[in-house]
């Protein structure tokens, strides 16, 4: 059903980012780690912190409020479903994922003037610096992808692949996600120097090292990898204009072997695209944060990848958000 639009729906949605400010704050100073163990009093974390202590005080019964943690005479303590998805000491916690998501909304918090410009928004670094920033961005891809990946993954197997070139492929998580689904198969990881370190990192840890090779890469702008025969495009068209796009589908075009497959995992919007709600909302995110990114229809997609040279261009998957699969085959 539709939503039905009066006064409190519309406060309610204008205050939305109240809880999202406060749980991104938490996140970006890591209160939820400093909690887990056991109670801690405002002094003690304002210590710890070196921040305020009025400030602290107020997040933390804000934070309390939302039951995000629990107060009692002793102070305040994260609980163990809260320190599970939410403390550094967790495996497979979601922190990364909350950080980049604050320095979204940094960006959203700037939407009508960039409405007006027509420009991104300036890059403003969390408290935790711009290199905390860039891992937090490679964790979340990991957090987001990670439980889906073999799913997603799974409707490829039927083809077959010896070498898989990975275009972005810097968080690991699809490269280990094709790698199982194609043992025989072995990789290459292209991505930025800076985030090549974080790939090599998770990729020994999935024991694969022996499998991957990694190229430091502006894969824009310096030459691919030739002799993979699959290539994969995982959530970065949406960065890039279509022009750019069609650019990269020429590289890749000219990188896979005879009869090689690309296949693009994305969001793939409708003719109107308003549908799905997602694509559309992300479509804002990129505005915020890119020059010339957002997203594409399916049409869009076949006329760019057509015009690189591809054929046989299929959606073999139509997903409500950024599972949508195309692939497309070298002649």
């Amino acid at each position: 059903m539709d939503r039905q639009w009066n006064v409190e729906t519309a406060i309610e949605t204008a205050r939305s980012f109240q809880p999202a400010a406060v749980l991104a704050a938490a996140a970006e100073l890591d209160v939820f780690t400093k909690l887990a163990d056991g109670p801690r009093t405002v002094e003690d974390l304002t210590a710890e912190l070196g921040a305020d202590a009025r400030a602290v005080g107020i997040l933390l019964d804000a934070l309390a409020a939302l039951r995000l943690l629990e107060k009692t005479a002793d102070g305040y303590t994260a609980g163990a479903e809260v320190a599970r998805l939410l403390s550094e000491s967790a495996p497979g916690n979601l922190l990364p994922a909350v950080r980049h998501t604050a320095n979204c909304m940094r960006n959203w918090a700037q939407l009508a003037r960039i409405v007006m410009t027509g420009q991104p928004a300036p890059r403003i670094p969390s408290i935790r610096g711009e290199q905390a920033d860039l891992e937090a961005f490679i964790g979340a891809m990991n957090s987001f992808s990670g439980p889906i990946a073999d799913d997603v993954v799974a409707r490829l197997k039927h083809l077959p692949a010896a070498h898989i070139l990975d275009l972005g492929g810097a968080s690991g998580t699809w490269t280990i996600a094709l790698l199982k689904a194609f043992p025989a198969a072995r990789a290459t990881i292209v991505d930025l120097p800076d985030v090549i370190p974080l790939a090599q990192q998770r990729i020994a840890d999935a024991g694969l090292s022996d499998r991957v090779a990694f190229a430091a890469a502006d894969y824009l702008q310096d030459p691919l990898p030739r002799g993979a025969d699959f290539a994969w495009l995982s959530a970065i068209l949406h960065q890039h204009s279509r022009p750019t796009a069609r650019r990269l589908y020429e590289k890749v075009h000219a990188a896979l072997t005879p009869g090689g497959l690309l296949a693009i995992r994305d969001i793939v919007m409708e003719d109107s695209r308003i549908e799905p709600p997602a694509g559309a909302l992300f479509a804002v995110n990129m505005l915020t944060a890119t020059e010339n990114g957002g997203t594409y229809t399916f049409a869009e997609y076949s006329q760019d990848l057509a015009a690189a040279g591809f054929a046989d261009i299929t959606l073999i998957h139509k997903d409500p958000w950024m599972n949508s699969l195309i692939t497309a085959r070298k002649a």
